[in-house]
C-alpha cells in the first residue's frame, strides 16, 4: 500500500535542499508518487527578481532532472511572492499527502527577522509535515 501518492517539497535554493531532497527520493520511490518542487521568489526589486528567478531555474532544473534520473515523477512549480502564503496557497490547491521542508534555509539572524514558514504552516495544515535540517 503506497502512503504518498503527492509528495510537496519547498526549496530554498541553500544547500539543506540536497538533503531534503535525498529522504524525499526514497519515499517517492518507495511510494512511487510524484513529487512537486515548489520554490516561492521573494524579491523587493525587479533587479532582485530577475536574479533570485535565475537562481531558481538552476536549482530546480538539476533536482529535478536528479529525481527523474532516479526514476521519479516530477513537476516542478515557481511562484512569487511571500513564501508562507505561496506554500500555504499551493496546499489548499493541490491535494498532496506530504510535504517536506527544510527547518531552516537562513542564519539565524534571517529567520529571527523574516520567522519561520514550517513554524507557521505547521499550524495550519493538516497534513503531515517532514521538517529536515540541514547535517551539521
Amino acid at each position: 500500500m503506497n502512503v504518498y501518492h503527492k509528495i510537496l517539497v519547498t526549496i530554498d535554493c541553500s544547500p539543506v535542499d540536497e538533503t531534503v531532497l535525498k529522504h524525499v527520493a526514497a519515499l517517492a520511490i518507495q511510494n512511487e508518487a510524484i513529487v512537486y518542487l515548489l520554490h516561492v521568489v521573494h524579491s523587493h526589486t525587479l533587479d532582485q527578481n530577475r536574479a533570485l528567478t535565475e537562481i531558481a531555474e538552476i536549482a530546480l532544473s538539476k533536482y529535478s532532472q536528479q529525481l527523474r534520473d532516479q526514476g521519479i515523477a516530477v513537476e516542478v512549480i515557481m511562484r512569487s511572492g511571500e513564501p508562507e502564503t505561496e506554500i500555504y496557497n499551493e496546499i489548499q490547491q493541490q491535494d498532496f499527502d506530504l510535504v517536506a521542508m527544510a527547518t531552516h534555509g537562513h542564519s539565524l539572524l534571517e529567520s529571527v527577522l523574516y520567522g519561520s514558514v514550517s513554524r507557521s504552516l505547521k499550524y495550519r495544515i493538516y497534513i503531515p509535515l517532514l521538517l529536515i535540517g540541514s547535517p551539521q
